[in-house]
């Protein structure tokens, strides 16, 4: 199993454990507004029963549908919560890794996304900051494997986590951000499986 996988399933873990406890009230709230919901669609259903005798039937069935519908809404507005919620803690946890699995990370996306050219990768200040000694000297001999070279800039740019890469004038956004973007529908679709079955 790759660091990164690892570092997924640690996360997932993390995610699960704390989607379960989001889960939970998500579900009491949803039940809650599906049962005031159905409250009322019984007390309008009644009030349209003495008023159009027989019309009162046709209008239960049509309310109890929007019922449903109301629920169901309500039930997918709650998983799309939680989905969310657990993404966002996901992505708190990849910032907050400890320097040497943060680093290690960066090296695997840089691996991935670095070109055979001659460019610069940029950081955020934090990074700048606490990145460890010889990682610069791992960054050239990254890009010199894939035929490119890469220079460290010293200017840190407005980002979170992970770097960019500037190839001519061209930026690769490889943040973690824009990573978490990219992967949304896939991770979406894990936690969903994972949380809902």
């Amino acid at each position: 199993m790759s660091g990164l996988d690892k570092m997924k399933s640690r996360i997932l873990g993390e995610a699960e454990q704390s989607a379960q406890e989001i889960l939970a009230k998500a579900q009491a709230d949803a039940e809650a507004a599906v049962t005031a919901a159905e409250g009322r669609a019984r007390a309008e259903a009644e009030k349209i029963r003495e008023k159009a005798g027989r019309d009162a039937g046709e209008y239960a069935k049509r309310a109890a549908s929007s019922s449903d519908m109301r629920r169901k809404q309500a039930l997918l507005a709650a998983r799309q919560d939680v989905i969310s919620a657990v993404l966002e803690k996901a992505y708190d946890a990849v910032l907050a890794l400890e320097e040497e699995e943060y680093f290690g990370l960066l090296e695997k996306l840089l691996e991935k996304y670095v070109l055979p050219e001659e460019g610069e990768i940029c950081f955020s200040q934090k990074d700048l900051e606490r990145m460890p000694e010889g990682f610069a000297g791992r960054i050239r001999t990254i890009a010199a494997e894939k035929g490119g070279s890469l220079t460290v800039s010293r200017e840190p740019r407005g980002i979170d986590g992970g770097f960019l890469l500037v190839y001519g004038g061209i930026e690769e956004n490889c943040t973690i951000k824009a990573v978490f973007r990219a992967k949304r529908e896939e991770l979406s679709d894990r936690i969903n499986r994972l949380l809902f079955g």
